[in-house]
């Protein structure tokens, strides 16, 4: 809905003006005309948006207002709305202002003849290739409304296992940034006051204490050094696992680093990548479609290398758990097992579901036995940096002590 200024002229003959809502001019002029107007001229007025307006737009759109827009679409649609007056109360309701503006022109294309999935693959940035794959899938089958369900559901599921993961990630990061904090102060203020003591000793100073005073100056004097270095250490990594090479080699190092964490995120995977293709069968795409969009979107090189291999395997005529045994690194035997029982029965998505709340399960678990044993060791080692500077700045005092004796 934009805002227009018209200039017009009253049946009287007198001049009037004045500013109206309307869809384009075309709308704006039937207004007028409905209330006795001669119109002599239109003008869209450009809105100046204020700065928190124009930032959000180049946010991205939240998991959770997507799936609360997808939830009442599927409820509208059930009840027997229309799909473009279901779309239209969903752009009024909206508060994320790129949503809002992405339903507007879905709901135009719509409107223009353009079918729903094909006027999501407009907006690839809010619309992922699962989310336009199972709504063509609805639209093909005629279960639209069942299909934007799925979607929701599946939306809220893969939401549930990022916060799984992020609750687990938060006191770590917590404790981790607070021992670098207290290890900088220490370096900063507590270091440079013993220093000046050491030059007045004379001698030759241990290892740890030439290793700590080196620090101290690199951090007081010398910072520009150490913000350069890890800028480009930064850069460096960015660049590396973004690339083909190091994505895959990234991915294999997560599933491989130990203290259950490795575990968790194989279990994450394999959670998001069972759900995703259940979700994804049932809607009714096609299972080439559905497997080539499964590996892209499970979050990990390693699954969606495997699963060019499926590709590969059901379009020569093979089966899908077949090239799944030769990645024991990402598929566990359970998985293979069940699934290739899946695909004897015909029950694939009902099996593979299954396997998702048995991993989503045991990510949860795993979760919460990882935070268990993360609590300790974050404490250990903040008192293990307080100890290395206490230690590397009273160790010189015992030598002079010595000497004294």
């Amino acid at each position: 809905m934009a805002s227009f200024a018209f200039k017009a002229l009253e049946l009287g003959g007198a001049r009037t003006g004045g500013e109206v809502d309307g869809e384009d001019r075309q709308a704006v002029a039937q207004q007028l005309r409905a209330k006795g107007l001669i119109v002599l001229e239109i003008e869209e007025k450009k809105a100046s948006a204020d700065f928190g307006e124009l930032t959000a737009r180049f946010k991205k759109v939240k998991s959770y207002d997507l799936t609360v827009a997808t939830r009442q679409l599927s409820t509208m649609i059930s009840s027997g709305m229309s799909m473009l007056r279901a779309l239209h109360v969903l752009e009024e309701q909206s508060s994320n202002p790129k949503l809002r503006d992405a339903l507007v022109q879905v709901r135009k294309d719509v409107e223009s003849g353009v079918s729903l999935s094909d006027s999501l693959a407009r907006h690839p940035d809010i619309f992922n290739d699962l989310y336009r794959a199972m709504i063509s899938a609805g639209e093909t089958g005629g279960i639209l409304d069942e299909t934007l369900k799925r979607v929701a559901d599946q939306l809220e599921k893969d939401e549930s296992l990022k916060r799984q993961v992020k609750s687990a990630m938060m006191y770590p990061s917590v404790i981790g940034g607070f021992a670098l904090i207290v290890l900088l102060a220490l370096v900063a203020f507590l270091v440079p006051v013993f220093e000046g003591i050491f030059k007045d000793f004379g001698g030759e100073l241990p290892a740890i204490t030439k290793f700590t005073v080196f620090l101290s100056d690199l951090v007081t004097q010398r910072w520009y050094i150490g913000l350069a270095g890890t800028l480009l250490a930064v850069f460096a990594f960015r660049r590396w696992k973004r690339s083909e090479r190091g994505r895959m080699q990234w991915d294999r190092f997560k599933l491989g680093i130990p203290w259950k964490i490795g575990d968790i995120v194989q279990k994450v995977a394999l959670a998001r990548f069972s759900r995703t293709f259940s979700a994804m069968i049932a809607a009714g795409v096609p299972i080439l479609e559905a497997i080539d969009i499964t590996g892209r979107t499970s979050g990990n090189r390693v699954v969606e290398k495997a699963m060019g291999a499926v590709r590969d395997s059901v379009k020569s005529g093979g089966t899908i758990a077949a090239p799944m045994r030769e990645e024991r690194a990402a598929f566990p035997n359970m998985v293979v097992q069940m699934i290739g029982v899946g695909e004897e029965t015909g029950a694939l998505d009902s099996m593979m579901s299954k396997i998702a709340d048995f991993y989503e399960d045991e990510v949860a678990a795993s979760v919460k036995a990882l935070t268990s044993i993360i609590e300790p060791l974050m404490i250990v080692v903040v008192g293990a940096i307080v100890g290395f500077i206490v230690i590397a700045m009273y160790l010189p005092m015992f030598s002079v002590y010595d000497q004294i004796r």
